[in-house]
């Protein structure tokens, strides 16, 4: 039976077709063993830009699904086996009985990156990669993740423990001042991002994000409106923004960071 998207509706129309076709290959390949497909990142949080935007999935299995599969559904989902219409799609697959319970560990089966516009990477081993960005995103899942296939994101994602989220936050804003290959108003708006969770704990779109930090920090509105008119344009002609101004701003965020860690363990 071929597989259908829950909510066609909760996705972009860009997205629509090519997300069908991801659930029901995912399907295919993981059978009764597929818990959950999640569309999380730009796309949960409202703020996917066609022709910028990654699209970010998190799939949940079974434990038992067989160790084979994982390397058939990578096989399946790459690009361009199924051309992605994104900047490239980031997809990362969990055992279902580790997704369920609060990690600051990176724990995934499978980490997929493929498309046009993204270096291809499969690893099936989590100590390859620095968890921070898996603690992150799983935050955004269970927060905000919109369900594809089966169970809802609060059932399938646990939410990872505050103190491992500020901590894998504040790794994100290490290497966003280190300046690691990421776009410049990518950097900052990530950082915006950062800020707000602090201030909150809830996950906002990378503008509604700015637009809240500048509202409140003045010294920073030239930069950020710089960044959202950047973040308009597709990744390949985006601006360059001023180096020391972008270093100042996430030496800032990092301070915010650095507080709410501080006072969180504190209480």
């Amino acid at each position: 039976m071929t597989q259908t998207l829950t909510d066609p509706r909760s996705v972009p129309a860009e997205l629509r077709p090519y997300l069908e076709e991801l659930v029901h290959r995912s399907h295919t390949v993981c059978g009764p063993h597929l818990v959950s497909v999640l569309a999380v990142g730009s796309v949960a949080l409202g703020d996917y830009r066609h022709g910028r935007s990654d699209t970010d999935v998190t799939v949940v299995v079974d434990p038992s699904l067989p160790g084979r599969a994982l390397t058939e559904l990578a096989a399946a989902l790459a690009h361009p086996a199924l051309p992605c219409p994104a900047a490239g799609l980031e997809l990362v697959v969990y055992a279902g009985d580790f997704a369920a319970r609060p990690s600051g560990a990176a724990g995934y089966l499978l980490d997929l990156n493929t498309g046009p516009l993204l270096p291809e990477r499969v690893s099936l081993d989590p100590s390859e990669s620095p968890a921070f960005w898996y603690v992150i995103d799983r935050s955004v899942a269970h927060q905000a993740g919109r369900v594809l296939y089966g169970s809802p994101a609060r059932a399938a994602i646990a939410e990872p423990a505050r103190t491992s989220v500020l901590t894998a936050i504040r790794a994100s804003v290490r290497e966003h001042s280190a300046d690691e290959g990421h776009l410049a108003d990518n950097r900052v708006l990530n950082g915006c991002r950062s800020v707000v969770y602090c201030r909150t704990g809830r996950w906002a779109a990378k503008r509604r994000a700015a637009r809240a930090v500048a509202a409140s920090e003045e010294r920073f509105r030239p930069l950020l409106a710089a960044a959202l008119r950047s973040f308009e344009r597709p990744s390949r002609v985006s601006a360059e923004l001023p180096a020391a101004a972008v270093q100042a701003f996430l030496s800032w965020v990092a301070e915010r960071v650095d507080e709410t860690i501080d006072l969180t363990e504190s209480i």
